[in-house]
């Protein structure tokens, strides 16, 4: 079901199968008060990477890796806006024209269409699809080895007998979606990888609220989250007085984490004793900070509390939850993906 798909959409994870896919997930309203006409998403294995619709009018980038694709290449998103801005056209155009042939008098309407790609990087097998589902229900599914449409509900045949007799469009799609549709999935799964691989050092800071309270050794900007943070005395790891955070993500996609130190039985005089260690996975040397009163950032004299860098990211797919509700309102099962004979 299409829900299954969009639902995707929320999990923050790269697939570790080695069958890898682009789809563009789409949908066209008419008379359906609140939501906009149109609204679009392309996932990559499954999580989002760009999002438009007809309020924005334009693509939005929804992961870093993207973002650093468009930096070296602006005319990739120019593009996508480009085909946010015609498809919204097409597809109203295909709903009037539903609404004429199928003798429809009453909305409101929803027309969904689920397209792209996949291809499993160890076989070097590919497969395209291109479908579309009306009100809830499958309608139309294009079979690229026949280059003929599929109408699973007898409604749909008068439409299918129209498009079957545009031999351009099928050659277009036979030609996009087996080949150029999967030259960009695998120009994504390279950047992807380049963007996943890399390694990003912290920011590490000493923290203090009052001259009484924890230090916290606060490291912030670092990539991957494979990472660890600790308190030592002399060279040892010590746990007794230590208080570990979880690791965090920060909007920029980076994380941050702390680790506290209680030093109310610790002399002055001892405190040079005293390092925090943060050790990020795959990096080469670790980062040491020497407990000093010198290095320690605080803000006593004005407000008692100390702003962390970074921040906690409030992940909202903007794209997602429209889509959700809509399909949430129109209660019906959406179209299944439709797999050809190989």
């Amino acid at each position: 079901m299409i829900m299954k798909y969009f639902c995707l959409l929320l999990l923050f994870h790269v697939t570790s199968s080695v069958k890898h896919s682009l789809k563009y997930l789409v949908t066209a309203t008419s008379g359906v008060p609140g939501f906009p006409e149109y609204f679009a998403a392309a996932t990559v294995d499954e999580v989002q990477v760009g999002y438009c619709d007809s309020n924005i009018k334009t693509a939005k980038p929804r992961q870093d890796w993207i973002r650093r694709l468009i930096e070296e290449d602006p005319k990739h998103l120019e593009w996508y806006s480009q085909q946010c801005l015609e498809d919204q056209h097409i597809l109203s155009a295909y709903i009037d024209n539903f609404i004429q042939r199928l003798n429809l008098t009453q909305g409101p309407y929803i027309l969904q269409r689920m397209s792209g790609c996949e291809w499993d990087d160890e076989t070097g097998d590919i497969k395209g699809f291109n479908q579309y589902g009306f009100n809830g229900e499958d309608f139309l599914a294009l079979d690229l080895n026949t280059l003929t449409w599929i109408a699973p509900k007898s409604q749909a045949v008068i439409i299918k007998l129209i498009w079957d007799d545009d031999k351009a469009r099928l050659e277009f799609n036979k030609n996009y979606y087996n080949n150029e549709c999967t030259a960009w999935l695998k120009n994504y799964v390279q950047h992807e990888r380049s963007f996943l691989q890399r390694r990003e050092s912290p920011s590490v800071s000493l923290l203090q609220k009052t001259p009484s309270s924890v230090v916290t050794c606060h490291a912030t900007g670092f990539y991957p989250d494979r990472a660890e943070i600790f308190w030592r005395k002399d060279g040892e790891e010590i746990h007794e007085g230590v208080e570990k955070g979880e690791i965090l993500m920060n909007n920029d996609g980076t994380f941050q984490m702390n680790a506290e130190l209680n030093i109310s039985s610790v002399q002055p005089g001892g405190r040079r004793r005293y390092d925090c260690v943060f050790h990020l996975s795959g990096a080469g040397d670790d980062v040491i900070v020497t407990l000093d009163k010198s290095v320690i950032r605080t803000n006593w004299a004005s407000s008692p509390e100390i702003p962390f860098a970074g921040g906690v990211a409030v992940f909202l797919l903007l794209g997602a939850a429209v889509i959700v509700a809509v399909f949430w309102w129109s209660k019906r099962n959406g179209f299944k993906q439709v797999d050809g004979e190989d």
